[in-house]
Formats: structure tokens, C-alpha cells, sequence
């Protein structure tokens, strides 16, 4: 085991200066382009026909406009300005070592920090989940030599291969997600990587280990997966078939990117039939509830919202849209985003509703439907997203912090549910909309974080989850993504020159078996947990996706000229070529690309590159996937 006793805090800052974009419509006019007077600039993606900057809420890009955006106002970096941002930077920078350290001193190689009693439990499957959660943190702050000692730790310390029952959202959006995040930034916090990188790597080894530990669980008849799983021998018999809607839709982001970088579509595949799946099962007045049967499909809790249990669904069509470059995506969330304004939403905040009526069931704000503002500045709503964010900074100027329920009518907490502990979805939005409009009352939510977390929270091990912000009861427990998101968003906020935040005026070309690659760009894409991936990366191991595509367009020729012959012989006659029939695996087909607003009819599935009337030890095998003939 690594010691951490002569662990240093210093190391190469990789933070680089942001270009100034100009708006088309210049200072504080009117947009030439849509006649507004909403100055916001924007880049528009890499993948876009325009690279122009222009009015955000008219840019020529057809995708989304990721939150690549220059303010109103230049965040100050220099001088008297320079330093007013230094001072919280430096204390959260604090925050996060002491609590760090606290974990390492009392906890590791536990998952999670018990600051109340300076020691350490197991939460989501015992693999030392704070330690990877806060990996990418790290270097964030600057901490290069820290990253590559946890690096090492990691991989002599995490074993997937246990008798544990584990989360499969929770594992995803922490496990695989943090590090396939810290194998992508390997490079740049100074690792030694193998040849092959980043199409291979221990980090990337050990996020495909993991994720394969998932699969079982999407095994399902509609595709959705089990909410838990073994993960030595998957789905335990007699697990509930009931999963929360964000526990069926948030995969796409890490699971794609897996994809992309091993080659193996099946990743992508499940991840695509599951968020399909949901979309599919909306109601006809466009929304869906929070928990559904993954079994018959049927919907078990019908409250429609924006927050708990359905949240990162919505989150991931918008970053999955911008990950992939999914026109697909960014539809079916533009149709659920008319649902949730026609439906949900009222004045500027947003309540529960039954989703096949649209009547109110719960007019409640709950602290994690603070990321929608942050959402809606990725679409470029800013107008709509500010309001939205100052209703949810009365709440929180109001406690200290966000309680997990805020009735609306009534402007108080919910009975239990009067907790805060230490989520960061409020800060994120602040972040991503300081980014686009510079407005210092973003700030001023950070400084208040910094001060109420630390005012309430810090204990002598670390900081301890708020159990009553009426008056300040804590519980025993600081959650790894206290380190994971809530410091790291507080660190970007107040670190306008963070590598993190790079549009496109520098970045690093890596040479991969499979040509020139290039990183390090901008652009990241924050998984839900706040794992930073690099889109570029996507692309850097190309080549192997389509290896595999030439593959099987073989296995699909040959087929098909084996039906061919097969039919000839008995005399039947066949309309044209033989083409696979579309089933779970193949979502990305164009036939499933229709407009997102329209539902089809289930196809019949019939199984893909099987023959029924094989035996089994004759069924093809295509690399390393054997296709059932109930496959």
C-alpha cells in the first residue's frame, strides 16, 4: 500500500488563459442576429458547420451550445479583482484537504468518512469510492504528484471482483465514471502512460471491469436494467424489478465513452435501449413518472418532476446530444423540456405533477432539482435558468443550505426531510452560469457556500452532513461527493483560468496506434457525478469501432447470402436484400432516428446473426459475444 505520509500539494498548474469571444451584436445593443438585447456570446461546437460567435439563443449551429461561453463581464483574473477570487479559491482549496486528509488518515481504504467519529464505512460496495471520487479533484487543484500516487493505490487496492451487492447507478456514475475521467487526464497530470493510450490503460482497464460487472443488470425483457446487482454472480433471484427513472437513464455518457475507447459497442448498445425505453414509455402528455417496473414496463410511481429519481435522465439527452453530437438526443429533451414548462412548471419554480394528468401531487422544491438552471445555460435558456436560480438562492440565503424539501406554499421544510448534506447541484448551476454571464450574485453564492459550509459542517474529521439546518444537527456521514462535486464546483467557480474551463486555444496532439489524436481542447462534459470527460476522446480510437463495424457487415453478408441461397432452394422469392431487423443492439440505425416527437409501434425482434435451428456449441460467436437465439 502507497504511503501518503510524505504526499505533497504541489505540481504543475496545467490552467491556461481563455480566449475573448466578441458578441455579433457588439456592446450592450440589440443581437443583430435575433434583435434581442441579450449580449451573451457563444462558441459553437467543433462539430458544427459555423464556428462564429453570435448571440447564444440564435447561433447557427443547429446542436446545442455547450456552456463554451464568453461573459458579459471577464471574469477578473489580475490585479485587485485577480485577488478577490484567490482568497475563496485558497479556502476551498483548504476545505477539500481537510477533508481529504481526514479521509486517508481515518477512513481509506473504506468507501466513505464518518467524520463524527473519525473513522470510516463501506456505503456502495467497499472500493474505496471517496478516494476514486476525488481523483480528478485533485488535479483540478493542481495536485499532480497526489494524482499519480492515487493512481497507483487504485490499482493495488480495487478489486470488482467481490461478493457485494452494488448500486448499478450509484457504481456507474461514481465508479466507472471517475475513472474513466482519470484515465483521460492521466497524460496531463503527468503519468507515465503505456503504449496505446488513450485506447488502453490500467485506469480504462479497471472502469471496462467494472462496467462489465453492470451488464447483467440490463438483462431484462424491455431492455431497463435492475437497480441492483451481485457483483460476483448478478442479479441476486428475487430482486425488485422497481428502478427510478435516472437509475434506468444515466449511462449514456460513461457508457459511450467506454464504447468509443475499447471498441466494444455493447457498452453504448444498452445505454441507448435503456434511455429509448423510457422515452418510449412517456405519457401522452409527454412526461414520465420517477420509478417503473424494468419487468413489464409499467409505471410504479407516476409523479412527473425535474428532481430526485428522474433528474439525470433529462441531464443526460443534453450531454449525451453533446458528447455524441445526437441530434436524436437533443430532441427527445427539447419534447420532454415543453412537457416540463407546460406541466411543471409554475411562475419560476417547478412542482411534481401526475404524469398522465398534469395536476399538482407535490408542490415542493427538492434540493436536487437545483442542477436545472446549469441545464438550461447547456441549451442556452439563460434567462429562464437566472430566475430559476435566484428562487433556489432565497431558499438557500434563507437556511444556510438547501433542505432536502422546501414545500413552496408554505416557505419551510418538509418534516424530515430538513437535512442538507452537502449536495452540490445549487454551486454547479452557479458555475455553469457564471461562465455565461459573468453576473457576480454568482459569486456571492459561492462565498456564501464557503462560509456556511464551513460555519456548520467542519468538525475536527472532516465535514459532516447537515441532519437539521434548522438548527444544525449533523450526522455522521460526509458522501464522496462532497470532494467529487460540491469542492470541485466550488474551485471552478472561483478559477476562471482552470484547464477545465479551455475553449479550444490550446491543446495537446496525442499519437495513437490509431493516428494523430487530439486532447486536452475544452469542452468537457461533467458526467452527473462531476467527472470531467474530454469529447475529443471519442474519436482518438475510431478505428477500432469501425474495424469492428467491417466485421460485422461481413457476418451480415455472409448471412444474408446463406438466407438467399437457403430461400432460393425452396422456391421463395425475397423483396429485395436481407437486412438485419432492428432489436436492442442497433438503436443507432437510421430507422430509429425518426422525429422524436413521434411513436412507433414495437418492432418484432428477431435475433440478430443467430440461427434457430443450431445447436447451441454452433452459435456464432463475434467478438467474444455469443448471440442467443433469444438474444
Amino acid at each position: 500500500m502507497t504511503d501518503f505520509s510524505a504526499r505533497r500539494r504541489s505540481g504543475a498548474d496545467p490552467r491556461k488563459s481563455q480566449q475573448k469571444l466578441v458578441c455579433a451584436g457588439g456592446g450592450g445593443g440589440g443581437c443583430p442576429c435575433c434583435g434581442g438585447t441579450d449580449t451573451l456570446r457563444a462558441l459553437c461546437l467543433s462539430g458544427c458547420s459555423s464556428r462564429s460567435a453570435s448571440c447564444a439563443r440564435c447561433c447557427p449551429c443547429t446542436m446545442v451550445r455547450q456552456v463554451l461561453m464568453a461573459p458579459r463581464r471577464t471574469p477578473p483574473t489580475t490585479g485587485e479583482g485577480g485577488q478577490a477570487l484567490a482568497l475563496p479559491r485558497e479556502r476551498v482549496k483548504a476545505m477539500f484537504y481537510h477533508a481529504y486528509d481526514s479521509y486517508l488518515e481515518n477512513a481509506f481504504p473504506y468507501d466513505e468518512l464518518r467524520p463524527l467519529t473519525c473513522d470510516g464505512h463501506d456505503t456502495w460496495g467497499s472500493f474505496s469510492l471517496t478516494l476514486i471520487d476525488a481523483l480528478d479533484t485533485l488535479l483540478i487543484l493542481g495536485n499532480v504528484s497526489e494524482f499519480q500516487r492515487v493512481v497507483e493505490v487504485l490499482q493495488d487496492n480495487v478489486d470488482f471482483d467481490i461478493d457485494v451487492n452494488a448500486s448499478v447507478f450509484e457504481t456507474n456514475i461514481r465508479v466507472v465514471g471517475g475513472l474513466l475521467s482519470a484515465h483521460l487526464l492521466s497524460k496531463k497530470a503527468g503519468v507515465e502512460v503505456e503504449a496505446g493510450w488513450p485506447c488502453s490503460g490500467p485506469l480504462l482497464r479497471m472502469a471496462e471491469e467494472a462496467a462489465r460487472k453492470l451488464l447483467p443488470a440490463f438483462q431484462t425483457p424491455t431492455g431497463m436494467p435492475y437497480g441492483t446487482v451481485n457483483l460476483l454472480h448478478g442479479v441476486n433471484p428475487g430482486e425488485t424489478p422497481v428502478t427510478c427513472t435516472a437509475g434506468i437513464g444515466t449511462f449514456i455518457v460513461e457508457f459511450a465513452t467506454l464504447s468509443s475507447l475499447t471498441g466494444d459497442p455493447v457498452f453504448e448498445d444498452v445505454a441507448r435501449v435503456a434511455l429509448m425505453r423510457l422515452w418510449e414509455s412517456r405519457s401522452d402528455i409527454g412526461l414520465v413518472g420517477n420509478h417503473i417496473d424494468v419487468l413489464t414496463g409499467k409505471w410504479v410511481a407516476q409523479d412527473s418532476g425535474i428532481g430526485a429519481g428522474v433528474d439525470s435522465y433529462f441531464e443526460y439527452l443534453v450531454k449525451g446530444a453533446i458528447l455524441l453530437q445526437d441530434k436524436k438526443l437533443m430532441a427527445m429533451f427539447l419534447e420532454f423540456n415543453k412537457a416540463i414548462r407546460n406541466y411543471t412548471r409554475f411562475g419560476d419554480w417547478y412542482l411534481w405533477v401526475q404524469m398522465y394528468k398534469g395536476t399538482v401531487s407535490m408542490p415542493v422544491f427538492q434540493s436536487l432539482e437545483a442542477y436545472w438552471p446549469g441545464l438550461q445555460s447547456l441549451i442556452g435558456d439563460i434567462d429562464n435558468a437566472m430566475k430559476t436560480f435566484l428562487n433556489y438562492y432565497t431558499v438557500w440565503k434563507q437556511f444556510g443550505g438547501l433542505p432536502e424539501f422546501y414545500n413552496i406554499p408554505q416557505g419551510y421544510t418538509v418534516e424530515k426531510r430538513e437535512g442538507y448534506p452537502l449536495r452540490p447541484e445549487l454551486i454547479e448551476s452557479a458555475m455553469y452560469l457564471y461562465r455565461a454571464t459573468g453576473d457576480p450574485t454568482l459569486l456571492e453564492l459561492g462565498r456564501d457556500a464557503v462560509e456556511s459550509i464551513e460555519k456548520i459542517s467542519k468538525v475536527e474529521c472532516g465535514f459532516a452532513t447537515i441532519k437539521d439546518l434548522r438548527d444544525h444537527k449533523l450526522d455522521n456521514r460526509m458522501e464522496s461527493f462532497f470532494l467529487a462535486e460540491t469542492v470541485k464546483y466550488l474551485y471552478l467557480l472561483f478559477d476562471p483560468t482552470n484547464f477545465i474551463h479551455n475553449n479550444g486555444s490550446t491543446f495537446d496532439a496525442v499519437m495513437t496506434p490509431y493516428g494523430e489524436c487530439i486532447l486536452g481542447a475544452g469542452g468537457y462534459i461533467f458526467n452527473t457525478e462531476a467527472h470531467p470527460i474530454d469529447p475529443a476522446a471519442l474519436h482518438c480510437c475510431q478505428r477500432l469501432k469501425e474495424e469492428q463495424g467491417e466485421v460485422e457487415d461481413l457476418m451480415r453478408e455472409f448471412y444474408s447470402l446463406k438466407r438467399s441461397r437457403s430461400r432460393f432452394q425452396k422456391k421463395t422469392m425475397s423483396s429485395g436484400p436481407w437486412e438485419p431487423p432492428a432489436g436492442p443492439g442497433t438503436l443507432s440505425s437510421p430507422e430509429n432516428h425518426n422525429e422524436a416527437g413521434e411513436k412507433k409501434p414495437p418492432k418484432q425482434k428477431i435475433s440478430l446473426l443467430s440461427c434457430p435451428s443450431q445447436p447451441f456449441t454452433s452459435k456464432l460467436a463475434l467478438l467474444g459475444q455469443v448471440f442467443l437465439d433469444s438474444s
